[in-house]
């Protein structure tokens, strides 16, 4: 009687441990994740901000040598270029965003 309530209390004792193991090791993964996550947000948004605000209005004068569609460039991304890259980049997130779901959460699905 007291050999397999001391195994019991052993098995107990090394599930809770390999669930502590577990928890960390799932805190790590999703700390990986949303710092990546931030990263791939902070790149696409200072692209767009440099395309939409840059090109728009800082570098303006240098863009509008340029002709696209009978309009001066800097023009066009004053009024749709940004928009296009803006939908652009939403196409980019969504596929690192899988391919960072897929490298982060891969042992989780098997």
């Amino acid at each position: 009687m007291k050999d397999s309530t001391a195994l019991q209390q052993k098995a107990a004792l090394e599930e809770q441990a390999s669930m502590a193991a577990q928890r960390a090791a799932d805190r790590q993964r999703a700390q990986a994740y949303w710092k990546a996550n931030l990263r791939y947000l902070v790149v696409l948004l200072s692209i767009w901000f440099v395309v939409s605000y840059g090109a728009g209005i800082l570098f303006k004068e240098s863009l509008d040598q340029i002709r696209l569609g009978g309009f001066k460039l800097g023009f066009w991304f004053a009024q749709q270029g940004s928009i296009y890259v803006f939908v652009v980049l939403i196409f980019v997130y969504v596929w690192l965003m899988n391919r960072l779901d897929k490298r982060c959460f891969k042992t989780i699905q098997s």
